[in-house]
């Protein structure tokens, strides 16, 4: 019997992929945006309503669209307080969701419209997910929360973010990781050469986003340059055929075999991949026959505001989709904490928590 919702809140999940600034509660967007003015810019001031608008903006299945609803987010994101408020919220929210352990990025880039340096946006990010984290913990909901600083594609700030997460991690271990965020197509991962090389000749973790049209060059452009995890990914599903999408058999092409062989993470987001178009509906999303067939995938939100989904409402609609077991829902639990970047001794006793809640 697949696990209930219920069930799926209770039990210790891993979450790979969300970003800060596509997580934010709709209250805090209402009392952030009355602070600075920004209310009478924003398509409701109704709760049910400025949630439906975000959810709405997702689903356009045109992604420059989807993108285009962050104006609103980014704009009440360009204090030190209220960066840190979110971060600090996002933490929490992870953590009564029963997320164990976290990687959420922010692009450092995107906070600096108030006049912030660099390095004080990614102090304040921090300084929430300390607070966040400590606040769930009182309440029994313990989370580690880690931090992956992303550089935006479409700019060419790329190798001052890099150089900025490489010192950041030096203060703080916390900072695990760089990604390329931002529209993809005409952005290829191959523009930001030097970023890149910076990231890997000072060993720091890389995950790159690889998810939009036209084929597959993007995972490939990717993985040439050293990304350790694909963000999304979801399009490798072009290099399958004769798909059974609950048995996860399928005829491989070279990039779906290296990928399968090498155990490379895949950060699939199934609700948001739905809403951009990636594919038709979650019981034809790639993450059921991938799962079963032996690829390293887990269930990521991307958004959760913009696509109004938690971890355990994910991983609940992808366990339904394909009648998962609950060793199967635990092996994608298992699936990220063995992806993720965080410390290996933290990483392992997690580990051991998760095996201990699915046997």
């Amino acid at each position: 019997m697949t696990l209930s919702l219920t069930d799926i809140r209770a039990l210790p999940k891993v979450l790979l992929h969300d970003h800060l600034d596509g997580g934010l509660r709709p209250q805090t967007m209402l009392e952030l945006s009355d602070e600075i003015g920004w209310t009478p810019r924003l398509p409701s001031t109704d709760l049910a309503e400025l949630q439906a608008w975000f959810t709405r903006g997702a689903e356009t299945k045109d992604l420059l669209q989807y993108l285009a609803t962050f104006e609103h987010t980014l704009a009440v994101m360009q204090t030190e307080a209220a960066i840190e408020r979110v971060a600090a919220e996002a933490a929490f929210d992870l953590g009564v969701d029963g997320v164990r352990y976290a990687e959420v990025r922010f692009a450092p880039e995107l906070h600096q419209g108030g006049g912030l340096g660099l390095e004080a946006v990614v102090e304040a990010v921090q300084a929430g997910f300390r607070r966040g984290s400590q606040e769930a913990a009182l309440v029994g909901h313990p989370i580690t929360v880690n931090t992956i600083i992303c550089a935006m594609r479409t700019e060419q700030r790329s190798l001052e973010i890099a150089q900025l997460a490489v010192r950041m991690r030096t203060n703080d271990p916390r900072v695990v990781a760089f990604d390329l965020a931002g529209a993809e197509t005409g952005w290829p991962p191959s523009l930001h050469i030097e970023a890149l090389e910076h990231i890997r000749r000072h060993q720091m973790h890389l995950t790159i986003h690889a998810s939009e049209p036209p084929d597959l060059e993007l995972i490939t452009d990717a993985l040439a340059l050293g990304a350790e995890r694909i963000g999304h990914g979801v399009r490798l599903l072009a290099d399958m055929t004769d798909i059974d999408f609950m048995t996860g058999e399928a005829t491989m092409g070279p990039v779906a075999r290296y990928i399968l062989e090498r155990q490379i993470p895949l950060e699939l987001a199934p609700t948001c991949n739905v809403q951009i178009g990636a594919v038709e509906s979650i019981s034809q999303h790639a993450i059921g026959p991938f799962l079963r067939a032996g690829f390293r995938v887990n269930v990521n939100t991307d958004n959760r505001l913009m696509s109004n989904v938690s971890v355990s409402s994910e991983v609940h609609v992808v366990a339904d989709a394909f009648s998962l077991t609950r060793a199967e829902v635990g092996r994608i639990a298992l699936n990220g904490i063995d992806a993720s970047f965080g410390d290996w001794s933290e990483r392992q006793a997690i580990r051991a928590e998760i095996e201990r809640a699915y046997s």
